[in-house]
């Protein structure tokens, strides 16, 4: 198995303004056209244009319906691997493949090790890996380190594809390891929470509630999927809405 390496004190990351989020998938459509040609790639795809769509996407987006009536709103939350500190998925890795690198923390996944036996998936509590039909070995969002470690890019575009794109800056890129960064700034003006701390997975990325809908009652259903019966970070967020 992978040991973690001992933790420094940057810690890259994202911070999500759900109260601003409007579910265009614009991140999750750049995240999949950077990766589709960078550093994890390829991000297959099996009949994209039929009736039984798949593929492989590294940042997704749920859509939930919370309550009804004039305390109704709808949540749009963005998913992807939340590069934990105490990463499951690192440790229960039987070649090496999955990693977590010291000098910033980000967890990657080493192509060539990678033997696609799902161990980190399962491990996992976010549902943030995904198994590439097309290449046989697990994917997950880099934090485009092929974007933010690259000197001949404009210093705009030394971020992930995801925060480059989004239409109404609901996504934030820095180092949450700094109190004085202006992620770590914003997550402390608006009481940014970690995803399922219960895990013991200590992720890295943080999430901003909505304003003017946190006081309102809620009880979320999703309106792509069924959540009952749901395990996980949808559990979560079903117990979090609901109460």
């Amino acid at each position: 198995m992978t040991s973690l390496p001992q933790a420094g004190p940057k810690k890259l990351g994202l911070v999500i303004d759900l109260d601003i989020c409007v579910g265009c998938h614009a991140c999750a459509v750049a995240c999949k056209s950077w990766n589709t040609t960078g550093v994890a790639a390829p991000l297959g795809d099996t009949e994209p244009y039929g009736p039984e769509a798949s593929g492989t996407w590294l940042n997704r987006v749920h859509t939930f319906e919370a309550d009804d009536g004039q305390g109704g709103f709808t949540l749009h939350f963005p998913r992807s691997c939340l590069h934990c500190d105490n990463a499951p998925c690192v440790t229960v890795c039987p070649t090496g493949a999955s990693y977590k690198r010291a000098d910033d923390g980000i967890v990657l996944v080493d192509e060539d090790l990678c033997i696609g036996c799902g161990l980190c998936a399962w491990s996992c509590p976010y549902g943030a890996r995904e198994l590439d039909d097309d290449s046989g070995t697990m994917k997950k969002c880099t934090l485009c380190v092929d974007r933010i470690d690259n000197d001949d890019l404009d210093e705009i575009d030394r971020v992930p594809a995801c925060v480059r794109t989004c239409p109404t800056s609901a996504r934030h890129f820095g180092d949450l390891g700094d109190p004085t960064s202006d992620v770590s700034l914003l997550v402390a003006a608006r009481e940014g929470v970690a995803l399922m701390p219960e895990s013991g997975a200590e992720p890295v990325n943080r999430y901003l509630s909505p304003r003017s809908r946190h006081a309102a009652p809620a009880k979320a259903t999703a309106t792509t999927e069924d959540t009952s019966g749901a395990t996980g970070f949808l559990s979560w967020l079903d117990r979090v809405l609901t109460d």
